[in-house]
């Protein structure tokens, strides 16, 4: 696999890949094609893996500092790409072949309760009911995409999946079972 070939370095305050990105970064290896949009780049893995894959790439990021991350990781893999400052699609140009999105998807906090993201990580506070970006990004993605297209979304039982597998009709190309969650990865066409 691709994934387990490529060499990521952690950043101080960008995302570090976990069980979700490994999840993705298999399903991209796997469905990335042609033009890919990698949203919420963070360190850079998935775009990496796509473009090892022979796809040409876009990261994307709202954070300049995971923007950063994501192209000192692509330099250390010999991978080329453009990096775009974008919350969201605001700064997105052009359709898409494949656009990968693994968004923050947790439940907010409540203000006052101890967490390591207070609140403040744009990468995994997904609003209160952990589907703000999810749902942003469903109403818009539409307009990035080429006729020949694929979204993969990486999602979580904890902000209901199977409602945008059924809403969608996607099809789950990657699942992870954990005893509190299950992760989902859905492709959407």
């Amino acid at each position: 696999m691709i994934v387990d070939q490529i060499k990521i370095e952690t950043c101080k305050g960008v995302y570090m890949p976990r069980e979700d990105s490994y999840l993705l970064a298999e399903a991209t290896e796997k469905y990335a094609k042609g033009r890919v949009l990698d949203l919420g780049t963070g360190s850079g893995i998935n775009g990496i893996v796509a473009a090892k894959n022979g796809c040409s790439v876009t990261f994307a990021d709202v954070s300049s500092i995971a923007l950063a991350c994501a192209r000192h990781n692509a330099n250390l893999n010999d991978v080329k790409g453009k990096f775009v400052s974008t919350n969201l699609f605001s700064n997105i140009k052009g359709k898409y072949n494949t656009i990968m999105f693994n968004p923050p998807y947790l439940h907010s906090k409540p203000i006052g309760v101890n967490s390591s993201n207070n609140g403040d990580d744009v990468a995994v506070d997904g609003g209160v009911d952990g589907r703000e970006l999810i749902n942003s990004f469903l109403n818009l993605y539409h307009n990035y995409v080429l006729e020949d297209h694929h979204v993969l979304l990486l999602e979580s039982s904890l902000n209901r999946y199977e409602e945008d597998v059924n809403k969608y009709k996607a099809e789950v190309v990657g699942i992870k079972k954990f005893m509190f969650e299950t992760l989902a990865v859905l492709k959407i066409v």
